[in-house]
């Protein structure tokens, strides 16, 4: 093919040209838009072969196939010049000369997109192993896989469905542009002919779903190309991630479909691992719970045996002083004892693995913090509804104080006790106001050295 001397330099301008960027969208705009300038023509197109390549070309085309390595990509097309002449032999060797470059431009553009596919998926698959290990709950993690593989992979809907206790898969989850009410709770009955390979964990790829015999639910009309992939580690499966595009969409590639099988793989795990945590987490707090039980056993009865000892001595002594005395510390003791009770089963209570969000939960869980340091649990007593009453700015203002306080006794010496009462129904001296009162008392030694103990004390209005 022998190109004119006299048209090298806008065909080397042209050549040049259409490398200089790497997305693929823009490298075909750049392919057409000098074609039409080399060869002076009005309109030119670069027609994919899945868009129809071949076209209509009348007498007035000129048309020249771009191939990309062994594929045919598509047929360039041009149509009427502006000087008004017929197309010349010249300027189909220079559209020619400029399809062989196109094809290579194509080819590397194709590439990056490749590589930069491929970083979108792994930095996915991590966000997603992150968000998991993180703590989320197993409908959030859910959630989670199903939401980002949709945003991946540029799909209308992300839906995960689980085996069901009859032998069919269910939608549990989905994430959709609009509300997916309809679309959970859409079952896969037994017997539907994708159901086999679904549960045997295999990835199933559908062209259009509203038109595949093996699509049955009463949603499939909604969606055309999808992806059905394994959730699937350690041999478990534990259900499928569908990721269906509108009717009508492109369909997957094949290195979509390759990412996405790759992401599913590493999510399935990820979500392995986070319900391994969460088990874990759960028997340390039965755990915990257990050590906090037989605590409360141990305190209870060395404080009823003490009474019991305390009463027994009263009954043989004969002053109405020292009986009245005694008594009043029985029953001093006594109403403390219920109140150790009733404290630790409201933190028997608290749900697993979750943050307290009430107050008097907040408290019993800086008093479990400073137990971890002192190597023994406070004890801890509440009065009045301190829940209802106490709003929230002072509710942090006493938690702060509390937090102080317990750390200032935790390095005080000897500390064997600590006592933290909180009292909703005190009354101010300042204006005869409602208040709430919280005391933290330690017996450790002082800073004058002698063992009487240290009572911290902060107090505010309701």
């Amino acid at each position: 093919m022998t190109v004119p001397e006299d048209s090298l330099p806008a065909l080397l301008e042209a050549v040049l040209g259409v490398g200089t960027d790497l997305e693929l969208r823009t490298t075909l705009q750049h392919i057409v838009d000098c074609a039409a300038e080399l060869t002076g023509a009005r309109f030119a197109a670069l027609v994919p072969v899945q868009d129809g390549g071949d076209g209509p070309h009348p007498s007035d085309t000129v048309r020249v196939p771009v191939r990309v390595q062994d594929e045919e990509f598509g047929n360039l097309h041009l149509a009427q010049k502006r000087d008004g002449n017929p197309f010349t032999r010249e300027d189909e060797q220079l559209l020619r000369v400029l399809a062989v470059q196109a094809g290579i431009a194509i080819g590397n553009a194709r590439l990056y997109e490749t590589a930069r596919q491929r970083e979108r998926w792994i930095d996915g698959a991590g966000a997603v192993t992150t968000a998991l290990l993180s703590g989320e709950t197993a409908a959030d993690a859910l959630m989670t896989v199903a939401e980002r593989a949709r945003l991946l992979a540029d799909a209308v809907a992300g839906v995960i469905l689980q085996p069901t206790a009859e032998g069919g898969m269910e939608i549990v989850t989905a994430s959709t542009y609009e509300d997916p009410g309809d679309i959970v709770g859409t079952t896969i009955e037994p017997g539907s002919p994708v159901l086999e390979q679904l549960l045997g964990g295999e990835p199933v790829f559908v062209e259009d779903s509203a038109s595949d015999p093996r699509m049955t639910t009463h949603v499939r009309h909604r969606f055309g190309p999808s992806m059905m992939l394994p959730l699937q580690a350690d041999g478990r499966l534990i259900g499928t991630l569908a990721l269906p595009r509108r009717r009508g969409d492109r369909p997957y590639t094949a290195v979509e479909r390759l990412l996405a099988t790759q992401f599913a793989s590493q999510a399935a795990l990820a979500l392995v691992l986070a319900d391994t945590r969460h088990r874990r987490e759960r028997l340390a707090v039965y755990e915990d719970r257990d050590r906090i039980a037989r605590d409360l056993h141990d305190l209870v009865v060395q404080r009823l045996f003490a009474t019991g000892l305390m009463l027994e001595s009263t009954r043989r002594r004969g002053g109405a002083e020292d009986v009245q005395e005694t008594l009043g510390r029985a029953v001093d003791e006594l109403q403390s004892t219920i109140q150790e009770v009733r404290t630790t089963i409201f933190a028997l209570q608290q749900p697993p693995a979750e943050a307290p969000t009430t107050f008097r939960g907040k408290v019993l869980r800086e008093a479990a913090g400073a137990a971890a340091l002192l190597g023994f649990q406070p004890s801890t007593h509440f009065t009045g509804p301190v829940d209802n009453l106490i709003p929230n700015n002072t509710a942090t203002h006493l938690l702060t104080a509390l937090r102080r306080a317990l750390t200032t006794a935790s390095h005080r010496p000897h500390v064997s006790r600590i006592d933290i009462t909180i009292d909703a129904t005190t009354t101010l001296p300042e204006g005869n106001r409602p208040g709430v009162r919280l005391t933290v008392y330690d017996d450790g030694t002082t800073d004058n050295g002698d063992g009487t103990g240290t009572t911290v004390t902060w107090q505010a209005p309701l």
